[in-house]
């Protein structure tokens, strides 16, 4: 009768365990901050979000992030300042078009802090003069490959309107597709699309990535109005940032994982392996992610050439340093790669 009782009791003890288990594992659920995050491109600058997605740092900062992808940073800068979505990633072009609307978006990370693009023509396409009276494809207007485009082009001697029409075609893929087909002379890449041009006899006219421009490229965004009523999913989101970056920079293999499931149609290995070394070098992508002032400044610098606007903002208009400097002030960057 004893036994009886007791294996009675230990049954009534697991099923509570159990009950009590279930109750925590709900409860933890429901403390998950959901977050809507754009990004808008397929390229490795998008990679901090798609690894911390992929392997579980949102979570474990207890977020719930949806990540959804609009074609070009100006469409994604759009849905963050009409509220859409809480976070994207985006570059400083596109942020400071934004201000020059009347909106409030601000750099809480600084993601890419360099410019890695080519300007490149068709394989017959030798020289820059070659391009005089074509056309150059960039994805949108006000996008950071309108910027690349216009300024490689004054670069090599050319105006961009002038003498070279720069025309929306789209995401990379769809300008190597209008390069291939001959529907323009002339296009703007980063990697690894650069370097699959370059396999397919694409001429390399400007390389940008070699000036070494401090520029303020794909980094975190939200608004000030965001930060204001959520400044605690911030600051989460920031800490997943990070930690991505130092995933990103300590483990290759995951990392080149879930850039070809993101990137998809794109098979060529040696330029995926090429490009990811390059994306995660300190220079380019650092691990203490501030934002650029340097970088905003070369943006602004440049856009004020033709909007007076752009230079009565200053580089510290468009960033809010408070989550990266804690992270920083608090040894928890240093922490993860003493590790």
């Amino acid at each position: 009768m004893t036994n009886g009782r007791t294996r009675s009791g230990s049954i009534l003890l697991i099923f509570f365990l159990v009950i009590a288990g279930r109750a925590v594992n709900a409860d933890s659920a429901q403390k998950l901050t959901t977050l809507t995050v754009a990004y808008s491109a397929i390229s490795y600058d998008q990679l901090p979000a798609w690894i911390a997605k992929e392997t579980g740092l949102f979570t474990k900062n207890g977020l719930d992030v949806q990540l959804v992808y609009f074609t070009g940073g100006t469409t994604a800068a759009m849905a963050l300042v009409s509220g859409d979505i809480a976070i994207s990633q985006n570059a400083g072009p596109e942020i400071v078009n934004a201000h020059l609307a009347g909106s409030d978006p601000v750099f809480v990370a600084g993601g890419t802090v360099t410019l890695d693009w080519w300007l490149m023509g068709r394989p017959e396409i030798k020289s820059p003069a070659q391009l005089k009276g074509g056309s150059v494809a960039i994805s949108r207007f006000g996008s950071v490959s309108d910027f690349v485009a216009r300024f490689a082009l004054q670069r090599i001697g050319l105006t961009a309107d002038k003498d070279v029409a720069v025309v929306q075609v789209g995401t990379n893929t769809d300008r190597f597709v209008a390069m291939a087909s001959k529907r323009v002379e002339g296009a703007v890449f980063n990697p690894p699309t650069s370097f699959i041009g370059q396999k397919n006899g694409f001429t390399v006219l400007a390389d940008v990535a070699s000036l070494g421009l401090a520029f303020q490229h794909t980094g975190a965004v939200t608004t000030r109005k965001f930060i204001r009523e959520n400044a605690d999913a911030v600051s989460k989101y920031v800490k997943a940032h990070v930690e991505a970056i130092h995933r990103l920079k300590t483990d290759r293999e995951t990392g080149l994982k879930v850039a070809l499931r993101y990137f998809g149609k794109i098979r060529d290995q040696e330029s995926m392996e090429k490009a990811y070394d390059r994306y995660i070098r300190d220079s380019q992508l650092p691990r203490k992610q501030y934002p650029t002032l340097e970088g905003l400044k070369t943006v602004l610098t440049t856009l004020g050439e033709k909007d007076p606007r752009a230079r009565a903002l200053k580089p510290e208009d468009l960033v809010d340093l408070r989550f990266i400097k804690e992270l920083d002030q608090n040894g928890i960057i240093d922490a993860l790669y003493a590790r």
